[in-house]
């Protein structure tokens, strides 16, 4: 474990003794020589304080990694039942036809002896010849194509199911390491550092590899967000979890951002000066919200800090701001006819789309931000966008009236709410079809959702309503 520890993954044979600050990254000398001669912030590993390791944080890290590896792993090898069973029964249905196809053979070979007598050995060679020769056809090239076909076809997922084993096995090898009291200090560090390492390349991986795993609802509860000196039935128009479980949540017709603990109680709120419109994440701990009416828009930077929401900084626009989310930097705000990418600063980068039929008023990013989603709402329709703003997408379906909620997982699935339809939706990654029905008002209760947004840590779907006091969470597998 040691020399697992202390190896440099890149120049193969050399140990690792520096931190780069600059890059948080682990180096020998050969990755200071090659690549952090000009970081600033380059220490030896024993002046790193171990109290700087929030080990608790990453615990529950490492324990959700698994979790999703795991998911991951069991829904590729679902795949692999399922591709297994299709060519099972591909193969039968081909053992039919050629069972039907020697049957037709021996009938005519019959009705041709009736008619043309012949002798009867040559008759019986000829019938043997033949079915050796359809047989061997079957063997040698149906059979055949029928393997080859299912190699194709399994490869990509025994890759993933491969991949998926290597992350769990890392991730517990260094877990054990972290923990391990007897271990060195330096030596704690590594693997602290290994391990976030591990769990990042993990992340980007389920990223790129499980985005269109369908959730299946196993319980809905209600949880009540209404506050005594609320003046209005709330309207939960957004929505946002935050790592550590904290759940924000934007109430339009109170005009609050309000804060709930794993229990969904509220705990704490903030009030908005305006009229508030959709909140999205910006770093662990901050969100921001959009504040639009009359001459006002504006967009709110609010920090949670030991449970207390902190306005830490606002921008103010020339348009609307109504819709909007935040990827690498990049804040996109919806404007009701157009869609808008600002640096954090407020700089304008460009206009992505426009649509002067005013119906650009939510949006959503993919987790690697090379895909944007808008909801059309009054043409219920999503539509999915390039990273440059060109449509790729343009989905439509009687069970999505008046789109409006929406909301992307750190997994890729995308979940989309019908406001007059009363229903919830997943769309594939494309955002070109429906891959199942979560909710509707019949089955769930679900009246106009007009926000979505999934936790991780508690694997559920929790949806905010128009008019109504309680917001509701599906726990999802």
């Amino acid at each position: 474990m040691e020399n697992y520890l202390l190896t440099c993954e890149i120049h193969e044979g050399e140990i690792l003794t520096k931190f780069c600050q600059d890059h948080r990254l682990l180096c020998c000398s050969k990755c200071i020589d090659h690549a952090h001669r000009p970081c600033t912030q380059v220490t030896g590993l024993s002046q790193i304080k171990q109290q700087s390791l929030d080990v608790t944080k990453l615990s529950v890290r490492i324990s959700n990694t698994l979790s999703r590896l795991k998911k991951l792993k069991r829904y590729r090898e679902d795949n692999m039942k399922s591709i297994q069973g299709s060519h099972a029964e591909l193969g039968r249905n081909m053992v039919e036809t050629m069972r039907l196809d020697i049957e037709h053979f021996l009938v005519k070979c019959e009705d041709t002896s009736k008619n043309k007598p012949k002798n009867e050995h040559y008759l019986v060679y000829e019938m043997r010849q033949k079915i050796y020769l359809i047989l061997a056809e079957f063997n040698d090239t149906t059979v055949k194509e029928m393997k080859e076909e299912l190699t194709i076809k399994q490869a990509p997922l025994i890759r993933v199911i491969n991949t998926c084993i290597r992350y769990q096995y890392e991730l517990l090898r260094l877990s054990e390491a972290i923990q391990k009291p007897k271990n060195q200090p330096e030596l704690k560090v590594i693997a602290y550092y290994k391990c976030l390492d591990i769990i990042q390349q993990s992340e980007i991986y389920m990223n790129e590899n499980f985005s269109d795993e369908v959730f299946s609802v196993q319980r809905m509860s209600e949880h009540k967000v209404k506050q005594l000196f609320d003046s209005y039935a709330c309207s939960i128009i957004g929505i946002c979890v935050l790592p550590n479980g904290q759940i924000l949540i934007l109430d339009k017709r109170n005009k609050k951002v309000k804060l709930l603990d794993h229990q969904f109680q509220v705990v704490n709120h903030w009030s908005v000066t305006s009229c508030p419109w959709d909140m999205c994440q910006i770093t662990p701990s901050e969100v921001a919200v959009t504040v639009d009416e009359n001459n006002t828009h504006m967009v709110q930077f609010i920090k949670v800090k030991e449970s207390q929401l902190v306005p830490v900084g606002k921008l103010q626009f020339h348009h609307k701001c109504k819709g909007l989310t935040h990827s690498q930097g990049d804040l996109f705000i919806c404007s009701v006819n157009s869609l808008y990418k600002y640096s954090l600063d407020g700089k304008r980068v460009c206009r992505l789309y426009e649509d002067k039929s005013d119906t650009v008023w939510k949006c959503a990013v993919s987790p690697l931000g090379d895909k944007l989603y808008i909801s059309n709402n009054w043409q219920s329709k999503l539509l999915t966008l390039a990273r440059d703003g060109t449509v790729l997408a343009i989905f439509t379906d009687p069970e999505l009236l008046y789109t409006y909620g929406l909301h992307v997982t750190p997994t890729g699935q995308v979940l989309v709410c019908g406001y007059q339809s009363h229903t919830l939706l997943q769309v594939n990654n494309d955002g070109s079809r429906k891959i199942a029905t979560l909710a509707t008002r019949e089955r769930d209760g679900l009246v106009m959702p007009q926000s979505v947004c999934y936790s991780s840590t508690t694997s559920s779907i929790i949806v905010g309503q128009f008019g109504g006091n309680n917001i509701l969470v599906f726990r999802v597998e």
